[in-house]
């Protein structure tokens, strides 16, 4: 490729120097001699129109000047290029300020090691407070916050699984989830005062199975029941306005998911004795028995299910019950009830005996009064004759029958004695 050469400079551009013009920032040949200060200038070069830029100022420096900036007339130090403004502080005042440190250093964070010194007194850790999540009913070794037990690795039982209750001397409940299901869906509210003696108020809910949300409708609805019950009214319109404010509480429960597909729903018996009588209202199959010492022993509630209708048609009670239809209800407490009137029945207890209420979960295995009255005499004199007692003892002998449900037992013992006759 052919380069073309560049023609020689005749002379130097403007600010440049010519040839053989010393730069004046180079250190001079001689070693002796002494170095220019920096920003000095030694010579100017030609400018391009033949005039010098600055004229009258050119080749003077701060350091040969002689003449102190500062001391320069104004009209000469104003507009000029780089000046700091009139008001700057002058070297006086700026030696005036402070130091850096001049008042010591700065303290030093805490902690940190300094040399030749103590370091300082490490915070005491905050002990880890023990939380008691409860002993194992198997080995003894206690539960860890998740519910298993750090000994044998088995799973703390749900408190609902089993509960109990015993507001008075007269009156107790159980309530058990027996062996066949996972979780406890029956409820109760019982309510009793030894300084009101022959008064009490007794309530039973059973969760429905196939509907999700079955035992939060069915604690709601015993506590809401209890709360009418125990007012001042007559017990028979007691028994309306504690069944509609049962069902209230339902749909509440009901609310709370309205996502579920199906509505929560549960049944309703509830007796209320006062003044030697017993009054029972229920809805659903959950029943109330009366089971006097002596006499002939009396279920108090009638059951709305296919298996009564059934009944009513001529199929035999036991027939009926073991059927498929056994369990199915025709009115129950919930946002889709047909109806949510309880039926009201009362009964003289003024002789000595037992009001029991109970879910299907025990009355499945002794449906009869009769046959329910002759468990009840053979548990109380083996267990003993305390509502507490009993019910524990009722509970555990349906769970000795497969247990196959739910299992509620509520006892008020009437008439100021005990089953087996003596006074207490």
């Amino acid at each position: 490729m052919t380069q073309q050469t560049p023609e020689p400079v005749d002379s130097a551009e403007p600010g440049e120097r010519a040839p053989g013009e010393r730069d004046p920032g180079a250190l001079p040949d001689d070693p002796t001699a002494p170095i220019p200060a920096p920003g000095a200038r030694t010579g100017v070069a030609a400018h391009a129109d033949g005039e010098r830029p600055n004229a009258g100022r050119a080749g003077r420096s701060e350091a040969d000047s002689g003449l102190d900036r500062a001391d320069a007339p104004t009209e000469e130090r104003e507009g000029e290029p780089g000046r700091e403004p009139a008001d700057a502080p002058t070297e006086d005042e700026a030696e005036q300020e402070p130091e850096p440190f001049s008042e010591g250093p700065p303290p030093l964070p805490e902690p940190m090691l300094v040399l030749g010194g103590d370091l300082a007194p490490a915070r005491a850790a905050e002990p880890t407070p023990t939380v008691d999540h409860g002993t194992c009913a198997s080995c003894g070794g206690p539960y860890d916050e998740d519910g298993w037990c750090t000994q044998c690795g088995e799973r703390r039982p749900d408190p609902r699984h089993h509960t109990s209750a015993s507001p008075s001397a007269a009156v107790a409940g159980v309530c058990d989830k027996g062996r066949r299901h996972r979780d406890n869906e029956d409820a109760m509210a019982l309510w009793a005062d030894d300084a009101l003696p022959g008064r009490a108020v007794l309530v039973v809910c059973d969760g429905v199975s196939s509907a999700p949300r079955s035992a939060e409708a069915s604690e709601a609805a015993a506590e809401a029941a209890l709360a009418v019950l125990t007012g001042g009214t007559t017990p028979h319109e007691r028994h309306g306005e504690a069944a509609r404010a049962a069902a209230a509480a339902v749909e509440e429960v009901a609310t709370q998911f309205a996502t579920e597909a199906t509505a929560p729903s549960c049944t309703y018996v509830a007796a209320v004795i006062e003044g030697g009588r017993a009054s029972v209202g229920s809805i659903g199959d959950s029943r109330a028995y009366w089971l006097p010492d002596e006499g002939e022993p009396r279920r108090l509630s009638t059951d709305d299910s296919m298996a009564e209708e059934q009944i009513r048609a001529g199929i035999s009670r036991a027939e009926a019950e073991a059927g498929p239809l056994g369990h199915t209800i025709t009115r129950w407490l919930g946002p889709d009830a047909p109806d949510v009137e309880p039926a009201v029945t009362g009964q003289d207890v003024s002789s000595p005996g037992w009001v029991l209420v109970c879910s299907d979960g025990l009355w499945n295995y002794a449906s009869e009064p009769a046959d329910l009255a002759a468990v009840v005499s053979s548990r109380a004199g083996e267990a003993g004759a305390g509502p507490l007692v009993l019910a524990e003892a009722l509970v555990a002998w349906a769970n000795e029958q497969g247990g196959a449900d739910n299992i509620t037992v509520a006892l008020a013992r009437c008439a100021g004695t005990r089953q087996d006759g003596a006074h207490g």
